[in-house]
């Protein structure tokens, strides 16, 4: 089958690499010349594990393309997919809607014959409506369906979520585009990957409460590991306490310094915007936002509290960038809060990151960057671990307490067992433990 991939960022390119895999022809169109040409000289503007093999393979093979010719890829195509950017509006939170909106006036203007227009952007309920009405009025006579087909993929896991999905939503109500969309992912029937068909509105709606409820999960176990702090308990044995509970489960109850990332802080600031002008206001939703903003803030007041409670003219070295392990984005990620709020308070930060530095660079002009752990942690007065690579699991802990000056390390995502670190001599904080 025959696919049009509008939008080569992260969405797109990992489902347009996936699909290509699955057997299917698939061309993903950016309007961006610079990513595309880079795109067709084997350059992957992401780090996603596993991305550039997948797509080098897909591009040997001639089932997946690049360009910027839209009007081409989509007259030859069955389904059209837009999967490109819904940014937090400036002003007031909401979803940017834009891209989608001028992606459906571009496919409208170049369908020919009967084609499945997906949304697989996150986009807040009701925008397949308008999706539709788009295309209908610049093309009148078009024969088509808009249907909702969210993602779930997770920066550092996105193949494998695509390829063995837990379920995979498709939001219409409409036979032959079901039929389309079956076909489409009919190589993961052996996986039994289930299919869950909605109405359109549904599925749109299905994906934000689908990430409102991770949020809310981690802003629960993270104001408990608070709790933990006051009343001398350890809040990994009551994440394994409650998440041992099958209707609990075990994920996303890892204490830390709080989410960020391309989706959770947006998708729930659009869930709530979309409520309250709904007249049907999501306050825990609110609430969970609100937490996890302060919660940022608050990793940096526990730093400073581990440097004596003073950190001007110190040096404070932070591994760890990225809002989460196996990514380079930085989006919304806790390390911004907190370098921001130390150097507010008059330290001098110093950081590495095993991919994030790049773009740290632009984001964090007056931060030293290092090559590797050692460097950033020599003659440092404290060592923070903000996320939680591998590659900081396993430190050398008798060569980290010679290179600092002073033998304080703030693990902010729990790596380290506190007695381990006491027996080499450190003053260790962690989150949630006594």
């Amino acid at each position: 089958m025959r696919i049009a991939m509008i939008g080569a960022g992260y969405v797109g390119l990992v489902s347009g690499a996936c699909f290509a895999d699955f057997g299917h022809e698939v061309c993903c169109i950016d309007t961006d010349q610079g990513k595309i040409d880079a795109l067709v000289k084997g350059q992957i503007p992401i780090f996603e594990p596993g991305l550039d093999d997948l797509v080098a393979d897909n591009v040997r093979s001639g089932r997946l393309t690049f360009g910027t010719d839209l009007y081409e890829a989509v007259r030859s195509a069955s389904a059209v997919f837009i999967a490109v950017g819904t940014p937090s509006r400036r002003g007031d939170g909401h979803a940017d809607l834009s891209y989608v909106y001028q992606a459906a006036r571009d496919i409208a203007g170049a369908i020919d014959g009967y084609t499945v227009v997906v949304t697989k952007s996150t986009v807040p309920v009701g925008t397949g409506d308008e999706v539709e009405r788009i295309i209908r009025e610049t093309r009148p006579e078009a024969e088509f369906a808009v249907v909702s087909n969210p993602e779930f993929l997770r920066e550092g896991a996105a193949i494998s979520d695509f390829k063995r999905p837990d379920r995979i939503v498709i939001g219409t109500e409409d036979g032959r585009a079901q039929a389309v969309m079956a076909e489409l992912y009919r190589p993961l029937y052996l996986n039994q990957a289930p299919l869950v068909v909605t109405s359109r509105r549904t599925a749109e709606l299905t994906k934000y409460a689908a990430n409102a409820f991770l949020a809310t999960k981690i802003t629960f176990i993270n104001e408990m590991a608070d709790l933990c702090e006051k009343v001398g308990a350890d809040v990994r044995d009551v994440a394994r306490g409650i998440g041992l509970d099958k209707r609990i489960g075990p994920k996303f109850l890892h204490a830390g310094p709080g989410y960020g990332g391309s989706c959770f802080p947006k998708d729930t600031l659009a869930l709530i915007k979309t409520a309250q002008d709904n007249a049907s206001p999501v306050r825990l939703v609110e609430t969970v936002a609100s937490i996890n903003d302060q919660r940022k803030r608050a990793m940096s007041r526990k730093i400073i509290a581990a440097c004596g409670g003073a950190v001007r003219g110190k040096t404070v070295a932070l591994l760890g960038l990225t809002f989460k392990p196996n990514t380079d984005d930085l989006r919304d990620a806790p390390s911004l809060t907190i370098v921001t709020a130390l150097q507010d308070a008059g330290a001098r930060v110093r950081a590495y990151d095993p991919e994030g530095m790049e773009a740290a660079r632009d984001l964090l002009p007056d931060v030293e960057f290092s090559s590797d752990p050692y460097a950033c942690a020599q003659n440092a007065d404290a060592l923070v671990i903000v996320t939680e690579w591998d590659v900081f699991r396993a430190l050398d802990l008798g060569r980290l307490r010679h290179l600092l000056l002073e033998p304080v390390i703030v693990d902010l995502r729990n790596v380290y067992d506190p007695q381990d670190l006491q027996r080499n001599g450190f003053r260790y904080v962690s989150v949630g433990r006594p």
